[in-house]
């Protein structure tokens, strides 16, 4: 294999393949982080937010799997990896919250609905980058660094799976497996839920991208030479990434967040033409393309202080367990349900 392709190309390559499956969710099985929002809020249904807990069910018991087989080590993962910061998860999640209400989607979807033509997702992917790269390494990261980069470091474990592996005897790979089976049980117990094979079907496949990313990354920097970070799918600083290789890719590397993005993009297209639903669309209110690029640009910012989006840190990080995922996720939660209230009744005391 790696008299073919380079270490980069090999990367971007599994960041590729999930990244269609991610696309082809997005568009063919609707599998959306604000929509599941707006369902559960405003049309009464919690389909699409269950899907949610099938992805997180799945992606939990395949990643310990895949560690108990002794093909990922967790310690090595993006989110294992990292000192826990609360207060950056609470502020960063509520951030990309207010910001994705405001945007009318997270990274992931906005780079879905480009897929199927969509120009002002266009605009909102370019600002959501470049946002994230002003808060990562630009004129922001100083100001990020001093509110948040003091992390609070674990008293003693680093993931819910080892803290329940402490407490019960298991072993940290069965407590993880246990934790993900308990999340399918709990998502399945819903009577509609188990009755929709395409929510379940593609919570499922979201699910399953997550593990390819963390098992071939891992596999590549086993038995590669360069030093190979162990990641998986997520949307803020890998779309900076790939406007950076766009624009400098002879002197840049490839990586597998480009290739991801690159993945969505393609997956999203054929999802759409799949579906008959491509079609271009644009912008014709100024006032509501100047409100969705300002949530884009605190989608980019609040990503980068949570360490996430809402796929990184909702999906990904949940896989591994870490600290952060849920608490990220719920502040996610709550900040699109500021934001999309704010958008439909204003700031005005409910009655």
């Amino acid at each position: 294999m790696f008299d073919v392709f380079s270490e980069p190309a090999l990367v971007a390559l599994i960041g590729l393949v999930g990244g269609v499956f991610l696309g082809l969710a997005a568009r063919i099985g609707r599998f959306c982080t604000l929509g599941a929002i707006e369902d559960l809020y405003y049309g009464e249904s919690a389909l699409r937010l269950r899907m949610w807990g099938i992805a997180i069910g799945v992606a939990v018991i395949g990643t310990f799997g895949l560690s108990a087989a002794g093909l990922l080590d967790l310690g090595n993962t993006l989110y294992m990896t990292r000192d826990w910061n609360l207060l950056g998860s609470v502020f960063g999640g509520l951030v990309f919250g207010y910001g994705m209400a405001l945007a009318g989607n997270c990274g992931y979807g906005a780079l879905a609905r480009l897929g199927g033509g969509d120009l002002r997702s266009f605009l909102i992917v370019l600002v959501m980058g470049l946002s994230a790269y002003v808060t990562l390494g630009g004129p922001l990261s100083g100001l990020r660094i001093w509110a948040f980069g003091t992390y609070v470091h674990p008293a003693a474990t680093s993931s819910y799976a080892q803290a329940l592996s402490t407490l019960s005897g298991l072993s940290v790979n069965v407590a993880g497996m246990a934790i993900g089976a308990v999340i399918l049980a709990l998502t399945l117990i819903n009577r509609d839920m188990r009755r929709s094979f395409s929510h379940v079907f593609w919570g499922a496949v979201v699910g399953l991208s997550i593990v390819s990313g963390w098992a071939g990354t891992h596999w590549v920097a086993a038995h590669g030479f360069d030093a190979t970070s162990v990641v998986s799918h997520t949307f803020s600083a890998p779309i900076g990434e790939t406007m950076l290789y766009a624009m400098t890719s002879s002197g840049n590397t490839i990586s597998f967040g480009t290739g991801s993005v690159i993945g969505v993009l393609l997956g999203a297209f054929l999802g759409s033409l799949f579906k008959g639903h491509f079609r271009w669309e644009a912008c014709d209110d100024p006032r509501e393309l100047g409100r969705q690029l300002f949530g884009a640009a605190l989608m980019g910012m609040g990503a980068v202080v949570a360490v996430g989006c809402s796929v990184g840190q909702g999906i990904s990080a949940f896989s591994v367990l870490a600290y952060s995922a849920p608490i990220t996720l719920l502040c996610i939660l709550a900040g699109a349900a500021i934001g999309l209230r704010q958008l439909i009744l204003g700031f005005a005391p409910p009655v």
